[in-house]
């Protein structure tokens, strides 16, 4: 108690910061004796494990005692000292401080002695088996580390001695509620860890532990609730609903093999099953109230089944729509009106599950997929269309149909819009025309003037027309956005065309001639009905493709130039091929020796052969028109070159003109036969009598041949003053150049050359 003359001098001030710094100093000093008493309390209990019960409640009762003090001194200083703070701050402040930091360091002693009484009642509660409370003990004691961990000036070996202990007591907590669990809910896995094929699923079963057995009737159970709420408030409950260990239980729940003729089961029947098993671990397990105050029968707000909901909707969903929605989706549009059912039987599985507490809120993303059902038909429909066109792509070219100016798409037709309109069209065309005279041509086109010529194509470009064909002939009966993104998938199907043939069959196309030309054709056939493919659409798709983008003619020329780059490339590898075998005829010079005219001969016969299989190939695969020129153009490269070589020739003797002859004859009778277009013999010699149309260099291949026969006067008249057929084939300097090679140097020779301008 404060002296009378404390009381008098203390409107001075000056002595009651003497006071004031007394009782601060007497406080720190108290509180430094307090800590090291506590400190060393805390040391013996649970690093020495030395019992001091009684100790520790007295230090309770100073530490209170304490904070008392502290409190009436910092009303002080608030209230009467802060009246005279202009003029002694300074003073003030630091005792103000020192003040602050003995609060400090008493907080800390409280947090030491509320994490003491925390772990005593945590032990008295685990010895009862009141889980929940020691678990919420066990959390309050964890609170109170971390704050004692935030201050940075607290002994660190002492804070290392209680992370330790609330470590031990944690796990120690946890084994006996492991212990308890493993009586409660079991999974039977079977003996092979491979859960991918179907007997090990149907060896996989949940056993579920409800009533205790006779013989635990000593040690009663504790409820299923209080041990899985003991698990929450740990944290550990998410990953003990995700294992079990292996215990015999009441209730068995097991999977059945059920043979079905459908590839995928109906989403109402998986819906009921999974709605069967729910509501069986609702009705045994998880209609179970996980609340703080379980263990006081208060109220429970939140139930296992919520919880459980939370962590297995989102996979258990999305399981759903990858494993049955996505194959439930209807395949023709005429069969979306029958999916309502599926729709309406999600929805009853949602509120079912919602019933159950398992789902909370709105609409979830399964019912979201379901109900999105025109979306996802058009983009099942056409990914299987473009999975369809790539393995038609990807098959084998040489199988091959015959196309012919009769043959059609086998697609249904097409209705006719706007029929009568047509009619009033044509009704007022009757009216105002009536005295014309008819302006029809007498001379009409032949009706498959503007067919593709007949020819052989593959069957599975055939079958990828068609799926054009149908999946447009879908759009016309689907809705706007289905109709857009199937009339593009069409559109992808030929850009998809263009990059995947020509690579796919990249080798073959370059080996096999017969290969080049069916893709030849394949190429040109995609063109040509690509030419009225979206006109024949176009009134009949939705309206927002009916301003003009409903076309495909912008691919054909690609088309075209695809088909025709492949062949030539073909052409250019058989050029070569036959240039290469007349390399080795040795120049047709000196026909006298055997060897060079064995040499000769034989790279005639080569080529000759080269063309006949060319020919026997490309039969009837080619177009005719198409054929003839390709082999007329092979045929004149091999004629031009043995002209070229023999033209070349300095020196021809007699008898080299002879065998000369003889090889030039060989090709003149058999190079028309390389001219069969077409299987019936008969038909081919129309073709084989017109050779001189697609090889330009025969009629002077012909003229060689007489030269090499003919005499100077012979020569002379055929060149006729530049007007003969000598002239028409051969220039004056070839012919000059012919005649000094066949003939010796005379008068006669002289003045044969000089009728030669």
């Amino acid at each position: 108690m404060a002296s009378f003359v404390t009381k008098v001098l203390a409107p001075s001030g000056s002595l009651e910061k003497e006071d004031l710094s007394t009782q601060i100093s007497h406080l720190t000093w108290r509180v430094e004796e307090i800590k090291g008493e506590v400190c060393s309390m805390i040391s013996k209990k649970y690093s020495e494990f030395l019992p001091s019960m009684q100790s520790a409640q007295d230090l309770v009762t100073q530490v209170d005692k304490l904070s008392h003090d502290i409190d009436q001194l910092k009303s002080t200083i608030e209230s009467e000292v802060r009246q005279d703070l202009h003029v002694s701050t300074a003073e003030f402040t630091d005792l103000k401080q020192q003040l602050e930091r003995d609060s400090v360091v008493l907080s800390l002693l409280k947090q030491l002695q509320e994490f003491s009484a925390a772990i005593e009642e945590y032990n008295c509660a685990l010895a009862e088996k009141k889980y929940v409370t020691a678990a919420q003990r066990l959390e309050e004691a964890q609170k109170c580390l971390k704050l004692l961990k935030s201050r940075k000036c607290f002994d660190l070996k002492m804070l290392k001695s209680l992370s330790m202990e609330l470590t031990i007591q944690k796990q120690n907590i946890l084994y006996h509620l492991g212990e308890e669990w493993q009586k409660l809910i079991v999974w039977k896995f079977p003996p092979s860890k491979d859960t991918s094929n179907l007997e090990s699923c149907l060896l996989t079963e949940l056993h579920l532990y409800t009533e205790q057995s006779q013989n635990e009737e000593k040690t009663p159970v504790p409820p299923a609730s209080s041990i899985l709420l003991a698990f929450s408030v740990l944290g550990e409950l998410h990953t003990k609903l995700k294992s079990f260990e292996n215990q015999p239980n009441i209730i068995i729940i097991r999977f059945e093999s059920v043979m079905t003729d459908l590839e995928h089961p109906s989403p109402s029947e998986v819906f009921v099953k999974i709605r069967l098993v729910l509501e069986v671990l609702q009705k045994q397990l998880l209609d179970l109230p996980l609340d703080t105050d379980l263990e006081n029968e208060k109220t429970s707000k939140i139930v296992l089944a919520e919880m459980l909901g939370d962590m297995i909707w989102e996979d258990l969903s999305e399981c759903l729509i990858k494993n049955c929605l996505v194959y439930s989706i209807p395949t023709n549009s005429s069969k979306l009106e029958q999916y309502e059912e599926i729709i309406q039987s999600t929805e009853e599985f949602e509120n079912a599950l919602k019933e159950m507490r398992f789902l909370k809120g709105d609409t979830t993303d399964l019912l979201k997929y379901a109900r999105n059902i025109n979306s996802h038909f058009a983009n099942k429909k056409c990914q299987d269309v473009i999975v369809a066109a790539r393995n038609l792509m990807t098959s084998e070219i040489h199988n091959t149909v015959k196309i012919t100016p009769d043959s059609k798409i086998s697609v249904p037709d097409l209705p006719r819009p706007d029929e009568d309109d047509k009619l009033q069209v044509q009704k007022m065309s009757t009216i105002q025309y009536n005295e014309v005279v008819n302006l029809q041509p007498e001379n009409t086109l032949d009706q498959h003037s503007f067919a593709l010529p007949p020819c052989h194509i593959s069957e599975s470009v055939k079958k990828l027309m068609e799926l054009a064909y149908q999946t447009l002939l879908e759009a016309t009966t689907s809705s706007d956005q289905c109709a857009v993104q199937l009339f593009y998938s069409v559109r992808n199907i030929f850009h998809l065309f263009h990059d995947v043939v020509p690579t796919y069959h990249k080798e073959n196309l370059q080996k096999l001639p017969q290969l080049a030309a069916i893709h030849h054709n394949n190429c040109m056939y995609i063109a040509h009905h690509l030419l009225t493919l979206g006109h024949q659409f176009r009134l009949r798709l939705a309206p927002i493709l009916c301003d003009g983008t409903t076309t495909f003619v912008d691919l054909v020329p690609g088309f075209r130039r695809l088909g025709t780059e492949c062949f030539l490339a073909q052409m250019r590898a058989q050029k070569r091929a036959l240039l290469e075998r007349l390399s080795s005829a040795r120049n047709f010079s000196n026909m006298d020796d055997e060897e060079n005219y064995s040499a000769a001969s034989k790279a005639v016969r080569q080529v000759l052969h080269q063309l006949k299989r060319l020919g026997t190939v490309w039969q009837d695969v080619l177009p005719v028109n198409i054929y003839c020129k390709a082999m007329g153009t092979l045929l004149n490269t091999a004629i031009s070159e043995i002209i070229g070589r023999i033209t070349a020739l300095e020196d021809i003797s007699t008898a080299d003109g002879d065998r000369l002859y003889s090889l030039c004859k060989t090709v003149m009778d058999e190079g028309p036969q390389v001219f069969a277009p077409l299987s019936e013999e008969n038909k081919n010699k129309k073709y084989q009598e017109e050779v001189p149309v697609y090889v330009p260099k025969w009629m002077p291949f012909k003229e060689l041949m007489i030269i090499l026969q003919a005499s100077l006067q012979e020569i002379g008249d055929r060149w006729a003053d530049g007007k003969g057929p000598l002239a028409a084939a051969f220039s004056s300097s070839e012919v000059k150049a012919l005649i000094r090679a066949l003939f010796q140097n005379t008068e006669r020779r002289a003045a044969a050359l000089a009728k030669i301008k």
